[in-house]
């Protein structure tokens, strides 16, 4: 087949869709497909809008004789593509990945909406929802809306966001599917060679890490005070295959973000097979229930609390084998086979 791939960012960017775009298209080019991704490159200096029209003429260029165009995000790349096509006559495959609307609403806001109450009473976005957004977060929540109505077929990687997006979009049902996030093949267990909680992340307000940071200082000082080991926390970034590494040495992983929907770096806990510590607010529930520790984002003395507890190395000991226990995995060959069975059959 010949395939696109249409994500804003891609590697050497670092961000889960741009780790997708890389994986889907190194899994098809070796089943012989013919494969091209359109990533945003040097159409970045230009200003919005600009910069968007330069992208739709990318996806016609290297779109125009593709048999299946997949769209990762829904908006940078997804409404140029859906334009795109509407003039090449073609279809395409939208996957969501996190929420653009609601992370730029945060940002501007800082307003700490929780993702599962941000488009309102049952997630239905009705005047006062749209009261609250500026000129561009209105032109989102259409343009981006009209993206994921027109596709083909919409991918959610999890129920939690499917429900919510199919009502506050009014997304049709039918055209909805399910393919789950990557969880990678177990590596050797390892003992921690430190006290780290790794907590890398980008620094955005939904990604809560101020609230962690005041909540971890107080939780060293209880962790002193009870006489364990000291504790730090690492919320320093680095490419993909570094930060794995370091993740397997580390003593546990934290994520107390807002709400976030598939979360790579928990399934990289899993695959690492590292103890994690993880927002209630979170798609992957059912995945990963019997083995999380859940905190409630908005809590810091609840993450406090967990974190002391976690500080002890018999419950590390304890978590680390109900990590180790987790059965679910999905391969990248496994994604790229869903989608293309799935665009077969439409």
């Amino acid at each position: 087949m010949k395939i696109l791939i249409a994500s804003g960012i891609y590697p050497p960017d670092i961000g889960g869709p741009a780790q997708y775009a890389r994986n889907l298209y190194e899994t098809w080019k070796g089943r012989d497909h013919d494969v091209k991704v359109a990533a945003y490159r040097w159409e970045r200096a230009f200003p919005p809008l600009v910069r968007h029209f330069l992208y739709f003429l990318k996806i016609i260029r290297k779109g125009w004789k593709a048999d299946l165009i997949l769209v990762l995000d829904t908006w940078s790349a997804a409404v140029p593509t859906m334009l795109a096509c509407s003039l090449m006559r073609k279809k395409y495959i939208l996957r969501t990945g996190g929420d653009f609307l609601w992370e730029t609403y945060a940002e501007r806001t800082g307003d700490m909406v929780l993702f599962n109450n941000f488009y309102g009473k049952d997630n239905a976005a009705g005047p006062e929802f749209m009261a609250k957004l500026s000129f561009k977060e209105r032109l989102v929540f259409k343009l981006g809306g009209a993206a994921l109505r027109r596709a083909q077929v919409v991918i959610f990687s999890t129920q939690w966001q499917k429900n919510i997006f199919e009502r506050a979009y009014k997304i049709n049902t039918k055209k909805s599917v399910i393919v789950e996030n990557y969880c990678g093949a177990r590596m050797d267990i390892m003992e921690p060679e430190n006290r780290t909680f790794l907590a890398s992340t980008r620094i955005l307000k939904w990604k809560n890490i101020d609230l962690l940071k005041e909540a971890f200082a107080e939780a060293q000082v209880e962790v002193k005070r009870r006489g364990l080991p000291d504790i730090d926390m690492d919320t320093s970034k680095a490419m993909y295959s570094n930060f794995v590494e370091r993740m397997h040495r580390s003593y546990a992983v934290i994520l107390a973000s807002l709400g976030d929907i598939s979360p790579n770096m928990i399934f990289d806990a899993v695959m690492t097979r590292t103890p994690f510590i993880v927002t209630k607010e979170i798609g992957i529930t059912d995945r990963i229930q019997d083995a999380a520790i859940f905190i409630d984002p908005k809590n810091k003395q609840d993450i406090v609390d967990k974190i002391v507890w976690m500080a002890d190395p018999a419950n590390r000991a304890v978590q680390a084998k109900k990590v180790q226990a987790l059965p679910f995995m999905h391969s990248w060959e496994d994604i790229a086979r869903e989608i293309l069975e799935i665009g077969k059959k439409k």
